[in-house]
């Protein structure tokens, strides 16, 4: 957020380039004149904060992205101007808590957009305690780093492919996320992650991606569904998914359903 303030006209240029629209075509979409796109994109012209909000809608960046720029004009973010209330956070709370807590006897947890863990349902915890994980508060490093529970992921590069490639897909989508893209090249200096990434997918993949796991001699095999909140408009809020595990056939759900008891 400690953008110059001078920042907005070639910020804005840039993203106007990446979306690949002329000055008209924005302007068009804003609902202003092409001259004064171009006003804004040289500093001849400093924009309203109005101005700014139909700018980013009409360029359809994340509500973070929206943020930077509002920054970059002299604005306070919008995610600080309108705080959450009371209400509004508990219900939210809730909601995540009672997704977690009826997804039981599998595995469920929320996450950030760079995968550090918010809370987890009482099945994951248990679930990554007897599978070799060490508690690390990022699910990605606990993941890609040697040991227990990379050793026991008997289809580890594949998992590790899809997972690094969410995370590119996040540093794209929100391309002055310094904080990914660190976790991004961090993960790529791990033993075994830049052959794993760079090795070509099967001519023939799965629908599906399975997370195969060894556990005592048990053979489970896992997939899973990650929901985001819907429509936000306020960066923590677009920050938040949940992950949840479900068994791909019925011998791993049969140990779910065993070590629940």
């Amino acid at each position: 957020m400690n953008r110059p303030q001078d920042a907005f006209g070639p910020l804005l240029k840039w993203w106007r380039t990446r979306r690949r629209l002329s000055q008209f075509d924005l302007a068009l979409e804003a609902g202003m004149s092409q001259r004064h796109v171009s006003f804004l994109e040289t500093g001849r012209a400093k924009p309203s904060r109005y101005a700014v909000g139909q700018i980013c809608a009409a360029l359809e960046m994340p509500a973070a992205e929206r943020d930077v720029m509002l920054v970059s004009a002299g604005f306070a973010p919008q995610s600080v101007d309108t705080p959450w209330s009371a209400e509004v956070r508990a219900a939210v709370d809730a909601s995540i808590a009672h997704v977690l807590t009826g997804h039981e006897p599998f595995p469920a947890v929320s996450i950030d957009r760079i995968w550090n863990l918010q809370r987890a349902n009482e099945s994951a915890r248990a679930f990554f305690a007897v599978a070799g994980g060490t508690g690390q508060p990022n699910l990605l490093r606990e993941l890609f780093s040697p040991g227990a529970l990379r050793g026991n992921i008997r289809n580890w590069p594949e998992v590790a492919r899809a997972l690094f490639r969410l995370l590119d897909l996040e540093v794209a989508r929100r391309p002055h996320d310094a904080e990914a893209k660190a976790l991004l090249e961090e993960l790529t200096e791990l033993p075994g992650v830049a052959e794993a990434v760079a090795d070509r997918v099967s001519a023939h993949p799965a629908p599906v991606l399975s997370i195969d796991v060894t556990i005592e001699g048990a053979e489970l095999r896992l997939f899973s569904l990650i929901a985001t909140v819907g429509m936000t408009m306020d960066a923590t809020l677009d920050d938040l998914r949940i992950e949840t595990l479900l068994p791909a056939n019925e011998a791993t759900r049969r140990w779910f359903m065993d070590l629940r008891r």
